[in-house]
């Protein structure tokens, strides 16, 4: 949806499904009950999250052609793409594989050509495109500096590689595509200093030395295609885990020369330990499902910051927890702020869309993202529709 200078969608990965096949039918189930939901009668824009076997059955030219006539048809279009998530996101158990294949890896790279590709041939004329990808992978999976560094160098080679990609697409179509890394908590990259340190340090040096040596830029060049190429995707929910103002990060990536190319309109779950800790876990616990990773960051009086990977986890050290608060990586409804005793980081949401209207050159890409309305609480959840429709109507009041 257009709105202003923004174009504002929710993200289809909220939808289960792996093939092309059924990513298409949720969109002409969902997509016209949403409109209808909002009395909206412009464009519709979508987030479209393309899953690798989605991405190999949209090349068909027969899926392809239908599926662009049907955005005609439902005057919708493609903006962005969600290309995080490679393979299975629902009905099965996900957890830190959300980040297999990571970029160390030439199958992610291939993926991410791939859907760049297909959004080349979706997007309208004039009309910017990105799409949102992993923090590089999951640092866990890495024990030490030696082994950190060894993923990013051959990450940055990727990164890289998709870089060359999007500058002979623009060569050759003139549409203009970026490529949003993620930060999230327990990624390689988890916050703003992480990233800008991976982006100067890393992107900047090595990743332009690598387009020097092997497609022939000019090092000034590859600098200025790297700017261009490789964005942050900021993500409300994952930036409020790990307690950053929003004012203040965005004023960092800006200093940095880091664009933010998307959104992702997100609440997390906060919870203050100050209250009765049975009570705290009694109520946590419907929370702690076995599908997705629920990392937890505790902070302290001093501002010191206590990590848990997953809430589980969290739970089990809860009774000796030193912390007054913690924040916890679960995707809750936009439009609630309170959850019995626990709270939204809501708050956040509010002071991002305030600052973007101040300083709407920022970013015009916004995806509210919630896909956790399976696993919820059963006394949370709402008839599909009417939870994207309440979520995009609660950011278009405070956005216009």
């Amino acid at each position: 949806m257009h709105v202003g200078d923004f174009h504002l969608t929710y993200c289809s990965n909220i939808h289960p499904g792996e093939s092309w096949k059924e990513t298409f039918e949720n969109l002409k189930r969902y997509i016209p009950q949403v409109r209808q939901n909002l009395s909206w009668e412009g464009a519709f824009g979508i987030g479209l999250r393309l899953s690798h076997e989605a991405s190999l059955e949209l090349q068909n030219p027969e899926n392809l052609k239908a599926f662009q006539q049907w955005l005609e048809s439902a005057n919708a279009y493609v903006f962005t793409l969600n290309c995080f998530p490679y393979g299975s996101f629902h009905h099965t158990r996900v957890k830190d594989q959300v980040h297999q294949p990571d970029w160390t890896t030439r199958e992610r790279k291939e993926y991410t050509i791939r859907s760049f590709r297909l959004l080349a041939e979706l997007l309208s004329s004039g009309q910017e495109g990105g799409i949102s990808t992993s923090p590089v992978s999951y640092r866990y999976w890495f024990p030490d500096k030696k082994s950190t560094e060894a993923a990013l160098e051959t990450a940055v080679q990727n990164f890289a590689g998709v870089v060359a990609e999007l500058e002979k697409i623009e060569r050759e179509t003139g549409k203009y595509l970026h490529l949003d890394i993620e930060p999230e908590p327990d990624g390689i990259l988890e916050n703003s200093d992480e990233m800008i340190w991976f982006f100067q340090d890393w992107m900047i040096i090595k990743g332009a030395e690598y387009l020097y040596s092997q497609y022939g830029f000019s090092l000034e060049k590859a600098k200025e295609l790297i700017r261009r190429h490789i964005q942050v995707c900021y993500d409300v929910c994952h930036f409020a885990i790990v307690y950053e103002k929003p004012e203040v990060t965005f004023e960092k990536f800006a200093k940095a020369g880091i664009k933010v190319g998307k959104i992702q309109v997100s609440a997390a779950l906060q919870v203050k330990l100050e209250q009765d800790r049975d009570a705290i876990r009694n109520q946590l616990a419907a929370f702690a499902e076995s599908t997705y990773l629920h990392q937890v960051v505790g902070r302290k009086m001093d501002g010191d910051l206590v990590s848990y990977s997953d809430l589980p986890e969290a739970l089990e050290q809860l009774d000796s927890a030193v912390e007054n608060e913690w924040r916890i990586h679960f995707h809750v409804p936009l439009f609630v702020e309170k959850y019995g005793q626990f709270f939204s980081t809501q708050s956040q949401i509010v002071e991002v869309l305030e600052y973007l209207k101040q300083n709407p050159a920022l970013c015009q890409h916004l995806e509210v993202e919630t896909y956790t309305w399976e696993v919820l609480p059963t006394d949370m959840q709402v008839r599909l529709d009417e939870s994207i429709s309440r979520e995009l109507s609660w950011v278009l009041e405070r956005l216009i």
